[in-house]
């Protein structure tokens, strides 16, 4: 299996995702890979080149003291949905990393919480700033934040 992250995602997660539980065992993987963004248990529920959907169940560790979804939960499930999109969208022997997140809270995030995002697919690992955006929705479908993130990607480093 190539080492390149793009490839190696969608492998993990063409293999994952059909199983029993593979959806929930390739989401704890991606938090034990990354314990912060782990710390949310976030469920990856698609995730295809150029598309990603990440939910977030509201219970009481990602909770704040107006019994709402934290906002640092948020930020995170909005770095998680579009990195893992930017991420599984990746040509061979590239890499990505987070330069910047911008998000706007727009009402008290509660149930379960949905991020989308989608993403044009990078045709090579030349360097260069990909800015994708992601809506959080409540399970009324109400918008309660929207995101904006900028992935710096490029060649992966050899050795």
């Amino acid at each position: 299996m190539s080492r390149s992250i793009g490839p190696a995602l969608r492998s993990y997660w063409n293999w994952l995702s059909v199983l029993p539980l593979g959806k929930w065992i390739f989401s704890r993987a991606i938090g034990w890979m990354a314990p912060y963004s782990g710390s949310i248990s976030a469920r990856v529920q698609t995730l295809e080149p150029g598309f990603g959907v990440v939910q977030l169940s509201d219970h009481r560790k990602v909770r704040n003291h107006l019994k709402s979804v934290h906002a640092v939960a948020l930020v995170n499930l909005a770095e998680i949905a579009t990195g893992l999109t930017l991420m599984n969208s990746l040509p061979d022997n590239t890499r990505g990393i987070l330069t910047g997140l911008d998000i706007r809270y727009l009402k008290k995030a509660r149930g379960i919480l949905t991020a989308s995002c989608h993403c044009q697919i990078p045709t090579d690992n030349r360097e260069q700033e990909v800015r994708l955006e992601t809506e959080i929705v409540n399970t009324d479908n109400e918008v309660v934040a929207t995101a904006q993130a900028q992935w710096l990607i490029g060649p992966e480093q050899t050795g």
